[in-house]
């Protein structure tokens, strides 16, 4: 999907010149986060494949053959965010081998307009884990070493409003206990693909079983953790793994809590601690500021979102009348 720095002539393959294009191509690859590259392949693999049982060439594509594409997707059902990203791929690839991109015409585009009117363009987030919430979940966790990791996982995840990517990530070496309670450092993040870094202070919590510093220090204890992955799989014999968890085992786990208090489980995941953090902090008053230093946004609007979620109650007119 993404474009290559061509070979230079060379009667030798070890010339700097060979050596500076390999790594230059290898930039290229990490222009991108790994997700977002693997996406895109993947959208465009869907697409030839499409196209080649429609008899239909995909590159260079025709408007039409992308138009009709389109217009299966929306007929079976895919959501809008799905085929715009699906747009997105085939028109990078078109412009990464030279060719234009058949998205870019207005063929494409009138289909794309009426797909929006039609199907709409909110999307289908996952619904936030609130605090309340969350406090019982955490009464299922049993009460032994996997009680604890998740225990540990599900507050340092909500109160530090991690992705889950971002949670599986840490190491035991980017956590650091201080007298307020404790700092995370994130080396590398879907917004931060430069990897600079950022720092995440989570405080003592108010009440000993939901407090996310004890609670993380029992389990790094527990587990006898000095170093490397800082959530890691639990074994039906308790023995602590050496790998760290995926994200996928995040959200998981989200599910399985979430079901255990009576809530519907595909309307959760992984997001929905990094969500129920945001819409938590906005139900109580805190700054969009604030939430954004804790959430690592970088756009206002993305935050607002949540804001505007947490004071469908808290700032109600029809409250304020006495009815």
């Amino acid at each position: 999907m993404e474009g290559t720095i061509a070979k230079h002539e060379s009667t030798s393959v070890d010339t700097p010149i060979t050596e500076l294009t390999v790594r230059a191509n290898e930039y290229i690859r990490r222009s991108k986060a790994k997700n977002t590259v693997k996406a895109y392949k993947s959208d465009w693999q869907a697409f030839s494949r499409w196209c080649d049982e429609q008899g239909a060439r995909s590159l260079p594509a025709e408007p039409t053959t992308v138009a009709l594409y389109l217009s299966h997707m929306a007929d079976q059902g895919y959501r809008t965010s799905t085929i715009g990203r699906r747009m997105i791929s085939i028109g990078l690839a078109h412009k990464t081998k030279g060719y234009p991109s058949p998205t870019a015409t207005e063929t494409v585009k009138s289909v794309w307009r009426g797909i929006r009117n039609t199907l709409g363009v909110a999307p289908r987030a996952k619904i936030p884990v609130l605090v309340e919430d969350l406090r019982r979940m955490l009464r299922y966790a049993p009460d032994d070493l996997l009680g604890l990791r998740d225990r540990a996982l599900l507050l340092i995840g909500f109160a530090g409003a991690f992705r889950r990517s971002e949670l599986v990530a840490l190491n035991v070496e980017d956590v650091q206990f201080v007298r307020e309670g404790l700092i995370i450092t994130v080396r590398r993040s879907k917004s931060d693909q430069a990897g600079e870094g950022r720092k995440v202070g989570i405080p003592y919590g108010s009440h000993l079983e939901t407090c996310p510093v004890r609670t993380l220090q029992d389990w790094i204890e527990a587990a006898q953790l000095t170093s490397g992955p800082l959530f890691r799989r639990v074994t039906k014999n308790r023995e602590i793994g050496d790998h760290a968890l995926s994200d996928k085992t995040v959200a998981r786990l989200v599910k399985k809590y979430c079901e255990y208090i009576g809530l519907d489980p595909r309307k959760y995941a992984g997001h929905s601690l990094r969500a129920g953090l945001a819409t938590s902090a906005a139900m109580a008053g805190v700054s969009e500021r604030a939430i954004m230093a804790q959430t690592g946004h970088r756009s206002v609007m993305m935050v607002r979102r949540y804001i505007r979620d947490g004071n469908v109650f808290r700032e109600n007119a029809a409250a304020r009348i006495g009815l």
